[in-house]
């Protein structure tokens, strides 16, 4: 296979709820370019209609207007679909509110775990907390709770998570700050969020896809244009490195207090690594893909403390080693680790997704390897974060045979 050409991902999922979260807490009209128009964002749109935010329709190629004022009491329930981010920072903005609303999602949301947010919310005044893990939305709740609620908050992480929401607040001038290595956010009196024009950078987390095709090929070399490179972000192309795959950083420069490169990735041999528990928080979403290059590695991969992936969209962790001995690889999960051992044989074989976006991509990028024929059980969740995933992968040259093209849930034949 050969991989050529230029390609932008969409726009950041992380930073495209905040931006519209913040946008419907300011005064007056925002404009919000490069937003992802993905399911879970649109989920945080509709949360913000019903909460009284004047917000225009999210879709490809249009800037998303909003005109934010004081929320209002809900007349019914918040869906907030499949996205926890919704669901957990709307908590914390709610929580500065005196009125009561109810938030709900799907099945898979409704078996998230939501108390590790609702507790440290109760809890608060002036907060100081040390979170149990280091989780953005967690941190992020409880900074959206203070800005709202017009209290201070000082939090400490066990390992820092991606930091967009505190460097959003940074952004727009709104009293954070770190001391002592804590993240300290302290309003100044009759401070208000004021209406702002934002661009959202395209997600690391998506762009890590297009590097592991790339990667994956053959030959060839492909260009990722304008990929936010936050280095809370950024522990995938880290690990990647130590597996013996440079991507090059080319026209770096900041977006909305981000910074943002673009990205040149070329294949390459790869070979096993360690990924310690320290580096989780920064690459937590790209272990399915980091997981199917270390499948294709020389040696053993071990990632350590990976147990927060039983909570996301799925039993993402278990589900991980699962497939991938599906489709002829080595790969074990002892405790919360994770071991893989990298194969030479043809990935082949029916991968079970569960519905998880982040699954579908990376078993597809498998796909992509030379005699695979890797199919999936469902392709329709990558809507949830990259609706054009496969014309993309396809357009690069990545979408030949074994693309991991779905075949409905259940169905076992080949094809």
């Amino acid at each position: 296979m050969r991989v050529s050409g230029v390609v932008r991902p969409p726009g950041d999922k992380s930073i495209s709820h905040r931006v519209l979260m913040l946008a419907g807490l300011a005064r007056g009209r925002s404009e919000l370019e490069g937003l992802l128009t993905g399911d879970d964002v649109k989920s945080t749109a509709r949360v913000l209609r019903q909460l009284g935010s004047d917000v225009s329709q999210v879709r490809d190629g249009v800037s998303v207007t909003v005109r934010g004022r004081s929320l209002t009491r809900p007349a019914s329930i918040l869906h907030c679909g499949n996205s926890g981010t919704t669901a957990r920072l709307m908590l914390g903005i709610l929580a500065g509110h005196r009125f009561a609303a109810t938030l709900s999602g799907d099945a898979s949301l409704r078996r998230r775990p939501m108390r590790r947010v609702t507790e440290p919310l109760r809890a608060m005044g002036a907060l100081t907390y040390t979170t149990p893990v280091a989780s953005a939305q967690i941190k992020s709740a409880l900074l959206f709770a203070g800005l709202t609620g017009r209290v201070n908050v000082t939090i400490r992480e066990p390992y820092r998570s991606r930091d967009h929401t505190e460097r959003l607040l940074v952004h727009l001038g709104l009293g954070l700050h770190e001391r002592d290595g804590a993240i300290v956010y302290e309003p100044a009196p009759r401070s208000v969020v004021r209406s702002f024009r934002l661009s959202v950078p395209g997600d690391a987390s998506s762009a890590a896809f297009l590097v592991a095709a790339a990667v994956l090929a053959e030959q060839g070399e492909l260009v990722i244009e304008n990929v936010g490179v936050n280095p809370t972000r950024t522990g995938f192309l880290v690990a990647l490195e130590r597996m013996g795959a440079h991507v090059e950083r080319l026209n770096l420069r900041d977006q909305g207090g981000e910074p943002v490169a673009d990205l040149v990735a070329r294949p390459a041999a790869l070979r096993g690594t360690e990924v310690t528990a320290a580096e989780i928080p920064t690459l937590v979403d790209e272990v399915p893909v980091l997981a199917v290059l270390a499948s294709r590695a020389a040696g053993e991969t071990v990632f350590r403390e990976v147990g927060e992936l039983r909570v996301k969209e799925s039993n993402r962790l278990e589900l991980i080693a699962a497939n991938l001995r599906a489709t002829g690889a080595n790969a074990q999960v002892r405790g919360n680790d994770l071991f893989v051992h990298g194969t030479t044989r043809p990935a082949r074989g029916r991968v079970d997704t569960a519905r998880d976006h982040r699954l579908a991509m990376a078993f597809a990028v498998l796909g992509t390897t030379p005699g695979a024929d890797v199919r999936l059980s469902e392709r329709a969740s990558v809507a949830i974060s990259y609706p054009a995933f496969f014309a993309d992968l396809r357009r690069i040259g990545a979408g030949g045979k074994g693309n991991g093209r779905g075949r409905g849930r259940g169905r076992k034949g080949r094809r």
